[in-house]
């Protein structure tokens, strides 16, 4: 079954005259990519959206492994914080984010003569009205994966099958979905954000989230991690991290990341 969807992905790739990929660096849009500049060569171009919510780090690392698949890649300036309707911080923040990316891409989609647009949606995604995905509808963006039929186990198949760097990397939602939804999403916010993570990352943890509230940083590290996190000296570190960054407080969230209600905790 599973080559059955591989199959069935290359012949709807091989169908389209050409592509531009939202690519952002993680495993689902870095197989699309990586699929599309296999079957259609310099017919596809990956396209990363550059605003404050994306950590320098995941730029770099994006970069990188486009480079190492052989395949084009475009960076665009998004605007997303200059719209109310996103830097608000709603509870479909996503869709204002997703619209100005397809938007952007839509406009040098034009420029350069692509007529598909397409973004790493996988068949695991929930259906229904998610705000990228009706993003997608509005601007006609297709989604190879999920027509495949390809789940996340697949993607990560394919992703090891062809040795990319991120088959089992965890998901990085952009540097907003650690500010709580009613909270403003702003430079200040995103860029201390940014500090603290990048600190804790250095220490060596690998799935966790620092929670903007204002000044005070809420750590939150998955299960696996988190009796680390709480034990001295690092946890000292971690909070150090965090008021170094800008924050006057900070403190380790005894509720392992993801535990908690997505209704409370953005992704």
């Amino acid at each position: 079954m599973f080559e059955e969807r591989l199959r069935q992905l290359e012949a709807l790739l091989d169908a389209l005259p050409g592509v531009l990929v939202a690519y952002s660096g993680g495993v689902d849009s870095a197989v699309l990519l990586r699929a599309a500049v296999d079957r259609l060569g310099d017919r596809a171009l990956g396209v990363i959206a550059d605003s404050p919510s994306l950590a320098r780090e995941e730029l770099r690392a994006a970069t990188e492994l486009a480079r190492a698949m052989g395949a084009s890649l475009e960076i665009i300036s998004t605007a997303e914080l200059e719209n109310p309707d996103y830097a608000t911080n709603p509870i479909n923040r996503c869709y204002f984010c997703k619209s100005e990316l397809f938007e952007r891409m839509g406009a040098f989609a034009r420029r350069r003569g692509f007529s598909t647009l397409a973004y790493g949606e996988n068949a695991d995604d929930p259906p229904g009205d998610r705000p990228g995905s009706r993003a997608a509808r509005e601007f006609q963006v297709r989604a190879p994966l999920r027509e495949a039929g390809l789940t996340k186990a697949d993607v990560r198949a394919l992703a090891a099958r062809w040795g990319l760097s991120v088959a089992d990397k965890p998901a990085s939602p952009c540097l907003s979905s650690r500010i709580p939804h009613g909270i403003p999403v702003t430079r200040e916010a995103l860029a201390r954000v940014e500090a603290g993570e990048q600190t804790v990352r250095a220490l060596g943890f690998r799935i966790f989230r620092l929670r903007h509230h204002g000044d005070l940083a809420r750590f939150e590290f998955a299960s696996a991690e988190l009796d680390r996190a709480l034990a001295e000296p690092l946890k000292s570190r971690v909070i150090e991290a965090a008021l170094r960054a800008g924050y006057r407080d900070a403190e380790i969230d005894p509720t392992p990341y993801g535990k908690r209600t997505a209704a409370l905790t953005p992704p």
